[in-house]
């Protein structure tokens, strides 16, 4: 028996995402049946965002994928957040969805991690400039960002 990881992705995505980045998230999420027109079978082989609905998760609480229109003061936004547990084998599938994703972070930072579902340590995906960084695990991203932001606050650091 595989490794399993749980996943977690979390983001603001911007109110002008193109509705094929949300037609694609929501093909993922399981929001829609039909693969849409724009994505490729290569990029996305299946459904990667999928909440499994079966009891026998190993996620206190369950799997959740949501993706739902917010604001955030005066900015219409999309809220995604996304908790499902991957086998080993498909770990590297993140990169697709990590991909898809940073074009169109609201605000730079915090994005989600991923973490042996034994483990207690996560590593980090923090979203900036249109891409994004994978950091980990904790511990070490903690002792990392502390000496990188110094007296910075951390919403402004990553600016």
């Amino acid at each position: 028996m595989s490794m399993r990881y749980e996943m977690v992705f979390t983001c603001f995505l911007r109110g002008d995402t193109p509705e094929s980045v949300l037609n694609t998230l929501r093909w993922h999420m399981s929001l829609r049946a039909d693969r849409p027109g724009t994505v490729s079978a290569d990029e996305h082989p299946f459904p990667l965002l999928t909440p499994n609905s079966n009891s026998e998760t190993h996620l206190a609480g369950g799997e959740l994928s949501r993706l739902v229109p917010q604001s955030r003061g005066s900015r219409d936004v999309w809220g995604l957040f996304v908790r499902i547990s991957w086998p080993e084998e498909i770990l590297e599938e993140s990169v697709s969805i990590l991909e898809l994703l940073a074009p169109h972070v609201d605000e730079p930072g915090y994005g989600g991690y991923f973490r042996p579902e034994a483990g207690a340590w996560p590593s980090v995906y923090m979203f900036r400039e249109g891409t994004y960084d994978v950091t980990g695990p904790m511990s070490d991203f903690r002792q990392d960002f502390d000496a990188m932001a110094g007296s910075q606050h951390p919403a402004t650091f990553w600016q």
